[in-house]
């Protein structure tokens, strides 16, 4: 069932191409040995690993939707800086205080953003069609796949989805906050006199934030933004659509940067630093600015002495 709704879905997905077109893969040709060429193409990608299976699976997914590359370039380009933007209006001064934070987030948001296009995305496998166990009989792609299933069964993929982008929101907040923690490193050893606004994130803590904003937030997010352009493209003519895609990933994502923000600081993975002069203590630095604030009045006194 699962495999006939991909293919429904594909069809429909198609309906701005050639319908000739609808059963070969995004580079496929017209004559009768197409499948043996498809085959013989798919096997020569498979000697090449991890790579391979990538390549494979992009294709199957941009036969399914002729759209995906626009889509993913969309999400990257503009869905990525709607993120950052997001994020910097949601900090004190629009984030100038906090651009580690910021580039940490940018780094994060560009693996995941590109992973959750890639994992929603609906192929034309009929194997890559199936989720595991107990999934076997939802949805496979997003829980608003087109398809006689039921609510269980849509909730199904929601909860599996979502323990999925956990999952690859913590290995990636792990190596996108390694990266962005190692560069500040890297620019203290260039410059000694370097210093960041505020702590670096905690690698670990900061990877579990992730992984916490990817298995619900995103994933409410980029299943509902699934089937909204599933509509979407059904009804509006391929200008219209574009702009559309264009438009709500913005918002998803501008919104996606602000529920970060918060969910971090509630979780403490980033929590701005206090000002140098209260570190060591609420006291200390008071009784620095107090002194200060003497020595200011003072100076004003004798230069009013002087000119008296």
């Amino acid at each position: 069932m699962a495999a006939t709704a991909q293919l429904r879905y594909s069809t429909v997905a198609r309906h701005h191409s050639n319908p000739s077109d609808n059963r070969r893969w995004s580079r496929g040709g017209g004559d009768g040995n197409s499948d043996d060429s498809s085959s013989s193409s798919s096997s020569a990608v498979q000697g090449f690993g991890v790579l391979g299976m990538f390549l494979n699976g992009w294709r199957s997914r941009v036969a399914a939707d002729p759209q995906f590359p626009f889509k993913v370039l969309m999400e990257e380009v503009v869905g990525v800086s709607s993120c950052v933007l997001g994020d910097m209006a949601s900090r004190p001064n629009f984030g100038l205080n906090e651009l580690d934070f910021v580039f940490s987030t940018l780094v994060v948001g560009s693996i995941l953003n590109f992973t959750l296009m890639y994992l929603l995305a609906p192929t034309l496998s009929a194997s890559a069609a199936t989720l595991p166990s107990i999934f076997a009989s939802c949805p496979a792609s997003h829980m608003f796949e087109p398809g006689s299933y039921g609510l269980v069964n849509r909730l199904g993929t929601f909860v599996y989805k979502g323990a999925v982008f956990a999952a690859v929101g913590f290995a990636a907040g792990l190596a996108g906050t390694a990266l962005s923690n190692g560069l500040i490193k890297l620019r203290k050893k260039m410059d000694p006199n370097f210093e960041t606004p505020n702590k670096p994130p905690p690698t670990l803590l900061n990877a579990l934030t992730w992984a916490a904003h990817m298995g619900i937030s995103s994933n409410l997010r980029y299943q509902t933004l699934n089937g909204a352009e599933f509509l979407l493209e059904k009804g509006l003519p391929p200008l219209a659509f574009k702009t559309s895609v264009v438009v709500l990933r913005c918002l998803n994502n501008v919104l996606g940067g602000v529920s970060f923000v918060v969910l971090a600081r509630l979780t403490g993975s980033q929590s701005v630093g206090e000002a140098k002069s209260v570190e060591g203590g609420g006291e200390v630095g008071s009784a620095a600015e107090k002194e200060k604030l003497v020595e200011e009045s003072e100076d004003l006194q004798s230069n009013q002495s002087t000119y008296k």
